[in-house]
């Protein structure tokens, strides 16, 4: 999985063929329409009201793909909430030169607001230097740089991140039959979790947030019904192995979110909600329906009522596939994690989240 996601020149992902959409193997909620940024804009900003409005508020954004999330939430907030805006840097965290480049192309008119970084890092392993962009003079003049990852207070965000770190599946090798992988049983006692990748983020990421919130969404499951398990799709198609088009399809795992839960309160994180993607979306609709009709996304009007047909087609039906229990509603979930935030209500996506056992 490593090798056919990341590997520098042949990976999935790291070689630039990762293509979402209808014309791609997938689509996310991103891919859907701008609605999807615009709601979390409206989050993040309600964040920062209830962190004092503080300057220098870092957003990071880890799995940008091409950065039409970013542009998203940007175009929100410098269009309904300027004061968010000015107070606001965006960072991503992107190792992979052509991704970086892409996102540069797509975020131009923000380049004064977005920054760039390699990957996230233990504080104590931050290097000094600086190292450009690929693209030869026309990014130098653009002064735009891939910076060392350094601790922020904010947010920090991520869309369909953790579903795509490899995985180990306990008792399973791969192994060659003639020309061909395969899996083999075999019994290992090696101590390797599922998802130590996932467990050596929630590490990294806790270490360097110095005060705010992160926020994942991804699919996957509790524990009481999690099972470990890989899916691999190309061209919106399910393929039967992972060994089908290596290097040309998309592999992912579902989330272990107790697991990813019980790692982030060891490093000293709160669980400040848990929900499906549903209940999430339709609690910041809840609070801002004004944004449906490209309203104000001022974290104070949570008053007003907006009528089904005052809605556009379009947003009508982006809010249908990010909502419908059957599309993306259900299937994706939604994970907030607080550092050193006062508890006080629940942040508006969460308002109709259930209790998370404990």
């Amino acid at each position: 999985m490593q090798n056919a996601l990341y590997h520098p020149e042949h990976g999935y992902y790291s070689s630039g063929r990762a293509a979402i959409g209808r014309h791609g193997d997938f689509f996310t909620s991103v891919s859907v329409g701008p609605l999807f940024g615009q709601l979390l804009a409206a989050q993040f900003a309600e964040i920062w009201d209830r962190m004092g409005r503080i300057d220098n508020f870092v957003i990071v954004e880890q799995g940008a793909h091409d950065g039409q999330f970013a542009r998203d939430v940007l175009e929100a907030m410098q269009q309904r909430a300027p004061d968010f805006f000015s107070a606001v840097r965006y960072r991503i965290a992107e190792p992979f030169p052509i991704w970086r480049d892409r996102q540069q192309k797509v975020l131009e008119p923000f380049l004064g607001k977005v920054e760039w970084c390699r990957e996230l890092s233990s504080p104590s392993k931050i290097s000094p230097h600086l190292n450009p962009l690929p693209g030869g003079e026309e990014d130098a003049k653009r002064q735009v740089r891939a910076k060392p990852f350094e601790p922020f207070t904010g947010v920090h965000f991520s869309n369909e991140l953790l579903d795509a770190m490899p995985i180990h599946l306990p008792g399973k090798l791969v192994d060659l039959d003639g020309d061909e992988f395969v899996f083999i049983d075999r019994a290992v006692s090696d101590g390797a979790r599922f998802n130590q990748r996932a467990l050596d983020w929630i590490d990294k990421v806790a270490a360097n947030l110095q005060r705010g919130y992160i926020i994942a969404v991804d699919y996957g499951h509790m524990r009481d019904e999690f099972e470990p398990a890989i899916q691999v799709r190309a061209q919106h198609r399910h393929l039967d192995s992972p060994f089908e088009q290596i290097g040309q399809a998309d592999i992912t795992a579902h989330v272990d979110w107790t697991s990813v839960i019980e790692r982030a309160k060891k490093d000293g994180l709160r669980v400040a909600g848990f929900t499906d993607q549903h209940h999430f979306l339709t609690g910041l609709l809840s609070s801002w329906p004004e944004i449906l009709q490209a309203g104000s996304l001022d974290s104070t009007a949570l008053s007003g009522q907006v009528r089904v047909t005052d809605v556009n087609g379009k947003a009508q039906r982006e809010m249908q596939t990010l909502l419908h229990p059957e599309m993306m509603g259900r299937s994706f979930q939604v994970l907030a994690l607080a550092k050193d935030v006062d508890p006080g209500p629940p942040l508006s996506g969460f308002k109709f989240a259930r209790p998370l056992e404990q």
